[in-house]
């Protein structure tokens, strides 16, 4: 706060205006802060909304609460929200990856970046106090510093969230793959043999279970099965799971054998595992060469030659 007032005093000499001008800011951050809150508790505490949580028997925690902060931060939230729609079907094509299907997760994402680009340089700004040995023009460096990290930080951690749930899906994805050929070979149809595997996938990789029970739902509400195939690889963002969809679209379009395509697929898939694998253990040697240069080699120098250089160090240290 002192920082503040030198930055506000080097601009203004008269120590009164800046005192007056000071009060006024923190007279007005502060009813800034009681209305939002007061909108949001009042928003939270409706009525309606609390009969409507009564009648839901099982109520998801997550999406309520999606739903309060999107509903209290709406009129806010239609200030922060990019313009461009390319941008906003990338953010939210990366919610939708990442698990996050919520109508209000794109709201909430951006009010989120909003907030912390807001809140962490008041917190550096407000912590520069303790530190009276910082310099102003440092202070505000930091403050731009912790601005840009509450503007890039969420996407950051989307990304983490993206990549983790892609690699639970690729893992799942083999199990998934040879389930499915069972099923069709068995006599399943399509539809029956993709509900029977998220059956089956429940409870060991609960993710890709819910992808094939969102496309299953997708074609019992009556879309094409092919466009329900599309939204598959468009939600998931695997290249396995689009290579699939796109052999089981092609099958269909054509009319081919479908238990046949998913053998071959499975046969193909399973070498480029093979291969994956294969090509992985090759890295392996060259990888180990990093870590056994900079910590193995230097320890066994000094354990095989320490001695004798001690030794010669002794020596030449008795000579006249």
């Amino acid at each position: 706060m002192e920082a503040l007032f030198d930055l506000l005093n080097s601009y203004w000499n008269d120590e009164v205006v800046v005192r007056r001008v000071l009060v006024f800011l923190s007279a007005a951050t502060i009813f800034i802060l009681g209305l939002g809150l007061t909108g949001l508790v009042m928003n939270m505490t409706a009525p309606i909304r609390r009969r409507m949580g009564l009648v839901d028997d099982e109520p998801v925690v997550k999406e309520r609460l999606m739903i309060r902060v999107s509903t209290a931060l709406g009129p806010v939230a239609s200030y922060v929200l990019p313009q461009k729609d390319l941008e906003r079907n990338n953010v939210t094509r990366q919610l939708v990856r990442a698990g996050l299907r919520s109508p209000q997760a794109l709201q909430a994402f951006y009010v989120i970046k909003s907030l912390l680009a807001v809140a962490l340089p008041l917190l550096v700004l407000i912590g520069s106090r303790w530190f009276p040995n910082i310099e102003t023009g440092s202070m505000m460096t930091y403050a731009m510093i912790a601005c840009g990290v509450g503007l890039l930080g969420p996407n950051y951690v989307l990304g983490k969230l993206v990549n983790r749930r892609i690699k639970d899906l690729r893992n799942a994805f083999p199990d998934a793959l040879d389930l499915l050929v069972v099923c069709v070979e068995s006599g399943l149809g399509l539809a029956a043999a993709i509900q029977r595997v998220a059956d089956e996938l429940d409870v060991s990789h609960p993710e890709l279970a819910f992808e094939l029970s969102t496309v299953n739902a997708e074609i019992r509400a009556g879309m094409p099965r092919e466009q329900a195939l599309r939204n598959l690889a468009d939600r998931t963002g695997l290249p396995d799971i689009r290579g699939l969809v796109g052999l089981l679209v092609q099958t269909m379009r054509f009319g081919t054998n479908v238990s046949d395509a998913l053998r071959v697929y499975s046969e193909e898939f399973r070498d480029k595992r093979m291969q994956s694998a294969e090509e992985q253990a090759a890295k392996m040697g060259t990888l180990l060469l990093f870590p056994l240069v900079l910590c193995m080699f230097p320890v066994f120098f000094i354990v095989a030659i320490g001695p004798a250089v001690l030794r010669i160090m002794a020596w030449m240290a008795g000579t006249p």
